[in-house]
């Protein structure tokens, strides 16, 4: 990771910023600062501490204190109650300098901290885990879902019964359960607002039943989302300022974070990316509009393709077949490997002329297409967007499975507990 990415975190617990308030007319008049009670300063120094370990690994209290610019006794105020908690330990030291002095003895998370439920719905299967705030997936349970058309109640109970086999793995109990869906939420009621191949989800209260059912914290959020939580706190984002993640395989989609932010919009509606406008006049897609980014760069139309120009076992090509196709040179493989990246490429060209992320993190298919597709699709998005300031477009590959959407939905139940910046 470059240095000039990092994040450097400040654990002084002041938060800035008036509060907005709508007036008359449409304007909108600043009010007066609110304070925030004494137990909120000290949760919010807590989870900027726990940010800055996630952010650079294992550190000294020195170390933290001056990332916080406060006094090693602050810092040690603020980490020897987690300590106590079995939240943090302390690890091996790290051996003086030669102009001597005691060996720093860094704080990193302790084995004995409780776990974490990460849960990934999509409209086929349920896949569960914990999770350790480390970051490391202890257990793992995955289950085939009934018909996406119902009964609701037979897909529900199938997913309470894989959550249910991976905390029976769990030493102690865990701080929570978070949701990755694949398909649009609704962020704060906890609900799913639709999943196209599972329409019997559409409208259901998930968080709440499984608050009910399992009697803990739990929360969902939309599966891109969930992805760049997990590149945030535990993969290719860690430390990093402002990145985008996008999504390929049946679907797309994408999200964003900003200045140490994730963007949601209101009540978790935005991320959509498979549903902006490529093709004005383009086909047809599965939400009824046309010309949807979704139509092109997906598989779904990578495999229309390929059966078009008559590419072997066309129903069941993805990235990784196609680029070992073009490389043992199969006619029409090399020309649809390259059209595939620009389909890919132009989406990730309109994120960065509207919000101007330079790096972005890439999960899903056209990760297994390895070095060879991603660097095309590079290419063909520095291409299309103009010399501009603010640094290169950079484009690295994040996971092709399950992974990254586990860890995510484990730190999402983390930025909420903990009120992490995320």
């Amino acid at each position: 990771m470059n240095s000039d990415r990092r994040m450097k975190s400040d654990s002084r617990g002041m938060l800035s910023g008036a509060q907005e308030a709508s007036i008359p007319g449409g304007r909108v008049a600043k009010t007066r600062q609110s304070l925030i009670s004494s137990s909120m300063v000290g949760s919010t120094n807590r989870g900027r501490v726990l940010q800055s370990l996630f952010d650079f690994g294992p550190t000294s209290r020195a170390e933290l204190a001056r990332l916080a610019g406060v006094n090693r006794a602050t810092i040690s105020g603020i980490v020897q109650p987690m300590i106590d908690d079995a939240l943090l330990v302390e690890i091996d030291a790290i051996p003086a300098n030669s102009g001597g002095g005691k060996p720093a003895k860094p704080l990193w998370f302790s084995p004995e901290a409780k776990p974490i439920c990460g849960v990934l719905l999509m409209p086929n299967a349920v896949h569960s885990c914990l999770v350790s705030l480390e970051g490391i997936i202890l257990a793992e349970d995955r289950m085939v879902l009934p018909s996406g058309a119902g009964p609701v109640d037979k897909i529900v109970d199938v997913i309470i019964e894989c959550v249910t086999r991976t905390l029976a793995k769990a030493e102690r109990p865990p701080l929570g359960i978070g949701v990755a869906v694949g398909g649009m939420v609704d962020t704060d009621r906890g609900s799913i607002v639709a999943v196209n191949l599972a329409p019997a989800l559409d409208g259901y209260p998930l968080a709440e039943k499984l608050r009910q059912h399992f009697t803990m914290h739990a929360l969902l959020d939309h599966h891109p989302r969930a992805l760049l939580v997990g590149d945030r706190w535990f993969g290719k984002g860690r430390g990093v300022r402002q990145f985008a993640v996008v999504y390929t395989g049946e679907v797309l989609g994408g999200a964003f974070y900003f200045d140490g932010h994730l963007y949601r919009g209101a009540a978790g509606a935005g991320g959509e990316l498979g549903h902006t406008f490529v093709q004005l006049d383009g086909e047809v897609c599965l939400c009824g509009r046309r010309g949807c980014w979704d139509t092109i760069a997906t598989l779904g139309w990578l495999r229309r393709q390929a059966s078009k120009i008559g590419l072997p076992d066309a129903a069941m090509l993805d990235s990784a077949k196609l680029v070992d196709l073009a490389a043992r040179d199969v006619d029409g493989a090399e020309r649809l490997l390259d059209l595939y990246a620009r389909n890919v490429a132009v989406g990730i060209a309109n994120l960065q002329q509207t919000v101007a992320p330079n790096l972005f993190v890439l999960h899903g298919d056209v990760v297994r297409g390895g070095d060879r597709l991603i660097e095309a699709i590079g290419d063909h998005v520095r291409r299309m967007v103009p010399s501009r300031p603010g640094g290169e477009i950079e484009l690295i590959a994040g996971d092709s499975g399950d992974q990254a959407a586990l860890l995510g939905a484990a730190g999402l139940v983390l930025s909420d507990l903990l009120q992490f910046a995320v």
